[in-house]
């Protein structure tokens, strides 16, 4: 298993706000006893006094209140602070979790409150946080090492390579913080990696961009970090709601992986977005049809259906492969591009093969087995030019 280890200060500031000093008080202690440095306020106008004189890392608010409203402040702090806001409210009839999140909300609480839950919440909350400020650290790095290869040009070979292990850094960060939710996560992404890899390169793409979604292929469910476990493990059917909740980790997972320089990310944001399109325009999360999708999307979609279909999952066993591939062909035109299918089918054989090996390297690092892997793809780019 790969584990992410993020960086979470000790002490963190948190600020609740409620008109009810009951619930802030008892919030108060709450999150007090369990180590937090906890203010509170009784209107969204103290809250932004509080947040003006003191660092903020996430605000707790409840939605009604007199004068300016909970959506109103979480509007004003995400327009003027770099600073988390989660949500709680008792009129879930008027608010729910993706309009909420739709505003810029972190996470949306329902009242009554659990303790238990808040205090979980928070913490994925504050992960996720504290991942996309390392994120943005690995990336001033690289951009201040792309900086410095333009204007000293010293030992090129070697600073590009350092680059490019940083990528790969990058995605074993920011997969891994997904990747704690399910065991079965760390041989998905090898074999989408595997998969994805080997229909680009079919496809005919250039050499370049098949090592773009080499790299970036990973991190296409990097959103589901943002889905509540009692949703995304759930071992039975998932009701209609629950579905539209994991639908929102396609914009979660590309809102993680926006505006980066790094061109692999860029990649990966595109996957994330839109793996789930269909070719029939039936897809989600914006209906995409045919060639809409962009092509990184259509070929992750395909890989990432099969190995769901031929994994097993809480809410199902595995199918055996064959069972797997005519489901695939019934949706040729349909749910995937024809292009894409044709080329699954064609290399059918290769693809069992990654299948059947991927399951002993499991405990190697995703940075370690995609470094292995440019390094068996240039050697076999070397077999190619010697026999020609």
């Amino acid at each position: 298993m790969i584990h992410a280890k993020v960086n979470i200060p000790d002490q963190v500031p948190v600020l609740v706000v409620d008109d009810e000093v009951p619930i802030t008080e008892m919030i108060y202690q709450a999150l007090s006893k369990a180590g937090y440095v906890c203010y509170t306020a009784e209107s969204g106008e103290q809250a932004l006094e509080i947040i003006e004189k003191t660092p903020i890392d996430v605000v707790i608010t409840d939605i009604r209140m007199p004068g300016m409203s909970g959506v109103d402040l979480l509007k004003q702090i995400k327009a003027d602070y770099a600073t988390d806001v989660m949500v709680m409210t008792g009129f879930t009839e008027n608010y729910n979790y993706e309009s909420i999140v739709a505003v810029g909300a972190s996470d949306f609480i329902q009242k009554p409150i659990s303790f238990k839950e808040l205090t979980i919440r928070l913490k994925r909350v504050l992960r996720m946080r504290y991942l996309l400020i390392e994120r943005n650290q690995i990336n001033k790095k690289l951009e201040d090492s792309i900086e410095a290869l333009e204007k000293y040009s010293v030992d090129l070979k070697k600073a590009l390579e350092e680059l490019d292990y940083a990528y790969l850094d990058t995605i074993n960060r920011l997969v891994s913080a997904a990747e704690y939710k399910d065991e079965e996560t760390g041989d998905h992404i090898v074999r989408m990696s595997r998969y994805s890899t080997l229909i680009a390169t079919k496809l005919g793409l250039s050499d370049e961009m098949v090592k773009l979604i080499r790299y970036a292929s990973p991190m296409h469910d990097i959103g589901k970090i943002g889905i509540p476990d009692s949703i995304l493990l759930k071992p039975g059917r998932l009701t209609d709601e629950e579905f539209e909740t994991i639908k929102t980790h396609t914009t979660i997972g590309a809102s993680i992986l926006q505006d980066s320089n790094a061109q692999v990310l860029q990649v990966a944001h595109e996957i994330a977005l839109n793996h789930h399109e269909k070719w029939d325009g039936k897809g989600y999360p914006r209906g995409l049809k045919k060639d809409e999708t962009p092509v990184s999307g259509r070929i992750v979609g395909i890989a990432d259906t099969f190995d769901a279909l031929t994994s097993k999952r809480p809410y199902k066993e595995p199918y055996p492969v064959e069972v797997a591939v005519e489901i695939i062909r019934s949706e040729r035109g349909s749910h995937f591009d024809p292009e894409v299918v044709d080329a699954f089918l064609e290399n059918i054989e290769e693809i069992k093969q990654i299948k059947d090996e991927v399951g002993a390297i499991s405990d190697v690092s995703l940075t370690d087995f995609v470094w292995s892997e440019r390094d068996r793809a240039e050697k076999m780019d070397r077999r190619i030019r010697l026999r020609a």
